[in-house]
């Protein structure tokens, strides 16, 4: 998309939900290849000590805010966000459509077996959907060349329009940028834990929880040991940033 706006150490597509959609929409019917990231504050604070995934942030064909603190602090900073779009309701309302227009959906991500189960609810849940394939990749695969273009080739022999990446970030957004054009669907979405959520897996916070702010809670005692740390340690970092490129 075009006009991307400044917000603390990126630029954003300020864009309601229903306008990404349609910004989705329109890169599969144009052909082009693009990838989507969800920014929320986990990536402004690794942005900042990251510069690759800076670049990675920044050059996204769409980036948009998934999460209510950054709503509050564009608020605070006179910058109105539209609205919180985070991954986890994006690719819902992306396979409905998907269902409806035909687009090929591929799912990558997630602990062995996870993805297949994704998939098996996507197609009771959207009927007519078309997921043409699921892989949950084993650790550290990113860091093989060789693995990395066999899983290219599987992904390109699907055709999939849409591929929708969940390893957490930054290795998502790094791995879309490397390979959306060796794999070529026309959308690749970093959705993080996405997949678990379709699969039933892991169950998400109630509306008003996450409507609220507070749906990082609710993931922190699913996984307390995995996520404190980023909750506690690293995010808090938000503020001194919010600060930082507030005054500038």
């Amino acid at each position: 998309m075009q006009n991307k706006e400044k917000f603390l150490n990126t630029y954003i597509d300020n864009v309601t939900f229903n306008e990404s959609l349609d910004a989705i929409e329109s890169f599969i019917e144009n052909k082009t290849i693009n990838y989507v990231v969800t920014i929320n504050t986990d990536f402004i604070v690794k942005m900042e000590d990251d510069k690759y995934f800076k670049q990675i942030v920044d050059e996204a064909d769409l980036a948009i805010i998934d999460g209510k603190p950054l709503i509050w602090i564009s608020k605070w900073l006179k910058q109105p966000i539209k609205e919180k779009i985070s991954g986890s309701d994006l690719v819902p309302r992306l396979l409905e459509r998907s269902a409806k227009k035909g687009y090929r959906v591929y799912i990558i991500g997630g602990k062995d077996g996870i993805a297949l189960k994704a998939k098996e609810n996507c197609e009771r849940d959207y009927p007519g959907i078309q997921i043409v394939g699921t892989y949950s990749p084993e650790f550290g695969f990113e860091k093989n060349p060789q693995r990395i273009e066999e899983i290219n080739n599987m992904i390109k022999d699907t055709h999939p329009d849409i591929v929708v990446a969940c390893f957490g970030c930054p290795k998502q957004e790094k791995w879309m940028y490397e390979n959306c054009k060796k794999y070529g669907a026309y959308v690749s979405i970093g959705a993080g834990a996405t997949v678990d959520f379709l699969a039933g897996n892991m169950k998400r916070a109630p509306k008003w929880i996450a409507d609220h702010g507070f749906e990082w809670l609710y993931r922190f005692f699913q996984e307390p040991k995995r996520l404190f740390k980023r909750y506690f340690v690293d995010d808090i970092k938000i503020f001194g940033l919010a600060i930082k490129y507030g005054k500038k």
